[in-house]
């Protein structure tokens, strides 16, 4: 089953792509290596998930917010590609959390957006990855993602 038929069949919707907030573009292509621009938890209605887990937000909060900003990184990959089906396989994510300092549940708030990569790409949707903690994020958003991608043709 293709990407496009495994977003329909799970009833997920795309966001429009992001927009950048400062100097800089979404995505860019070198060969066949789609690289994505970090992206934070803005839902399709423009608020985002604000916060620093450990102190206002929970673990589950901020897998949440994490899962967002795969929806947004999967919106801008089909902009970029024209099609998820033209992803073969996401190679690295690079996970930011906004955390108090002696928070160490990273890994488990970025599965919010590789646990979707998976559920949407199969198995070439499981990168290799980085989960860290940020003493801040911008805009004071929770999470931010950011990804390399191996296109077909």
């Amino acid at each position: 089953m293709s990407a496009e038929q495994r977003l329909r069949e799970l009833g997920l919707a795309l966001p429009p792509p992001t927009r950048p907030i400062a100097n800089y573009v979404p995505w860019r292509i070198g060969g066949n290596l789609l690289f994505l621009s970090g992206v934070g938890p803005r839902r399709p209605d423009g608020s985002t998930i604000c916060g620093k887990v450990g102190a206002g937000l929970t673990v589950a909060q901020a897998y949440e917010a994490a899962r967002i900003c795969g929806l947004n990184l999967l919106a801008n990959m089909r902009a970029a590609a024209g099609s998820l089906d033209r992803v073969d396989t996401v190679l690295k994510v690079l996970g930011m959390v906004n955390a108090v300092p002696d928070f160490g549940e990273q890994p488990e708030v970025i599965n919010g957006c590789t646990d979707l990569f998976v559920e949407v790409l199969g198995e070439n949707g499981r990168p290799a990855r980085s989960a860290v903690g940020m003493g801040s994020l911008p805009r004071g958003i929770a999470v931010e993602i950011e990804a390399v991608v191996l296109l077909r043709g």
